[in-house]
């Protein structure tokens, strides 16, 4: 018998009916279900289990003599169903060489460069992502701003400075404003310098930092 491999990415639907096996894509996620194999053990199991619930638990005994022999038959059963399972969905998976991941053939190989795409993705699917990405960052950059919002951009709000609360009572601020909506405080009590911004303190004609002329 070959060496067992797909020993992580699958779900055994094994019952006591017959085996099957479902196996996994490691960069999709794309599940491949295999065909059903029923199992010759568990259609004798079933005889057996319907004979003894008519016979009112004669063969009780026997059945349950029988499941030491039977659990070891049922495991070497099982090792050779994946067996067969793993040979009947091998063509549609391939290992990576450099990432060793198991992927499918279908959506996942790159097989011009022979390797999976998380390695080596196609270049122009990547082309299209990126200018798609591209043309939704432009459509953000360039759609329309709101009058309100435009006024806080200019070059003058900057340079002022805008207080996000109340400097009094500490109630948000949705916008630039003179007066707290709250509680009536001035927001514009303290100046600050037009050119850089710095606050300026009562009665100066001049920035103490980059020496503009008060109220220039």
């Amino acid at each position: 018998m070959s060496n067992i491999e797909f020993t992580r990415n699958y779900t055994d639907h094994s019952t006591n009916q017959g085996f099957q096996f479902e196996f996994y894509c490691d960069r999709c996620g794309t599940g491949f279900r295999t065909h059903f194999q029923a199992s010759a053990l568990g259609v004798v199991s079933g005889v057996l289990d319907a004979a003894n619930s008519f016979l009112g638990g004669v063969l009780g005994k026997a059945a349950d003599l029988g499941e030491r022999a039977r659990s070891a038959t049922w495991e070497k059963a099982h090792d050779e169903a994946f067996t067969r399972a793993m040979e009947e969905l091998k063509p549609d998976f391939v290992q990576c060489s450099r990432c060793s991941s198991w992927v499918c053939r279908k959506s996942c190989w790159n097989t011009t460069k022979g390797l999976c795409k998380k390695c080596a993705p196609d270049l122009g699917v990547e082309m299209a992502a990126a200018q798609a990405s591209r043309t939704v960052e432009e459509i953000w950059a360039h759609s329309k701003v709101a009058q309100d919002d435009r006024e806080m951009l200019q070059e003058k709000s900057w340079r002022e400075g805008v207080r996000a609360t109340c400097p009094k009572c500490n109630a948000p601020l949705a916008a630039k404003t003179k007066f707290c909506p709250e509680c009536g405080e001035s927001i514009q009590s303290q100046a600050h310098c037009t050119q850089c911004g710095a606050k300026l303190g009562e009665g100066m004609k001049f920035c103490a930092e980059c020496g503009a002329k008060v109220g220039s």
